[in-house]
């Protein structure tokens, strides 16, 4: 199961509970530091080397979000970090979505 970046998200429309601890900890030991936050979301910073480094991740980030149908939320900030929040707003929690698109990420 640790080749989550291989898998393809599957539309979430709601209706499904979103993941509890015990079952979103397997999947957050697969991706690298990133941290759960209220049981709901999870989140990464990168520190790029520049700006355009930063926007060209970004950019990065935004084509696998479309071509997955899962968007993260991006903060640019301090001209070279960019902070990925994580999370299915469909069912307010965390589903395998969140995971999959945070292993991609970290191919990048």
């Amino acid at each position: 199961m640790d080749n989550l970046h291989t898998k393809k998200c599957a539309p979430c429309e709601g209706g499904v509970e979103p993941m509890k601890p015990e079952e979103f900890s397997t999947y957050l030991s697969m991706v690298a530091n990133w941290f759960v936050v209220d049981n709901k979301m999870i989140e990464k910073i990168f520190i790029l080397k520049d700006f355009q480094s930063a926007i060209n991740f970004i950019n990065q980030i935004a084509k696998i979000a479309e071509e997955e149908g899962h968007h993260p939320d991006i903060l640019l900030y301090n001209w070279n970090k960019v902070k990925i929040m994580l999370t299915t707003h469909a069912i307010g929690g965390l589903s395998i979505n969140d995971f999959i698109i945070a292993s991609k990420i970290d191919r990048l």
